[in-house]
C-alpha cells in the first residue's frame, strides 16, 4: 500500500492517510476512476494536507470496494449513492429501504432475461446455419447483420 504518511494526532494515537494513487493502487483502479466517482459524489472530498495534498483515509479503499462491487451488480451511480446514504441508517428502516433496491433490480434482470431470451434463439439458429452451410453459401451471420437474406430464409 502506498502510505503517504502516518502523523500524531492530538490524542496521542496514529491516524494512516493515503494519497490518491495508493488508494487507487491499493483499491486496483486507475486514479482516473477514483478521481471520476469523487465528481459523481459516490466519494466525499478529502481533507489536504498544509501544503495542499489531498489526504484518503483508509476507509477510502472500502467505500472504493463497495462501489465497484455495487457496479458489478447492476446497480446505477445513482443507486449506488443512495446504498451510500443507507449505509449510516440503522435499524428497520435501513433493511427495508436495501431490500426494496435489491427487489427492484431482481425485476430489472428479470425483464432483461425476458428480452434476452429472443436474441439468444436468433443466435443459437444463426450458429447452427453456420454449421450447416455449404462452402458457396455465404455465411448466415455476415448475412443476417448486412440485412441480406437468401431466399430460402425469406420462406421461413
Amino acid at each position: 500500500m502506498n502510505k503517504e504518511r502516518k502523523r500524531k494526532s492530538g490524542l496521542g494515537h496514529k491516524e494512516e492517510w493515503l494519497s490518491s494513487g495508493g488508494v487507487a493502487c491499493a483499491a486496483w483502479v486507475s486514479v482516473e476512476t477514483w478521481r471520476y466517482y469523487e465528481r459523481n459524489d459516490l466519494l466525499p472530498p478529502p481533507p489536504r494536507s498544509s501544503s495542499g495534498y489531498r489526504r484518503y483515509p483508509l476507509d477510502a479503499v472500502r467505500r472504493l470496494h463497495f462501489v465497484k462491487k455495487a457496479q458489478v451488480l447492476g446497480f446505477s451511480l445513482r443507486e449506488i449513492r443512495e446504498l451510500l446514504g443507507l449505509r449510516g441508517v440503522s435499524g428497520k428502516k435501513r433493511c427495508g429501504e436495501v431490500r426494496k433496491k435489491a427487489e427492484a433490480k431482481i425485476a430489472e434482470i428479470d425483464e432483461k432475461l425476458r428480452l434476452l431470451r429472443p436474441i439468444k434463439r436468433t443466435f443459437e439458429k444463426l450458429a447452427r446455419a453456420c454449421r450447416e452451410r455449404r462452402p458457396t453459401v455465404p455465411c448466415p451471420v455476415l448475412e443476417a447483420l448486412d440485412g441480406s437474406r437468401s431466399g430460402k430464409e425469406r420462406e421461413r
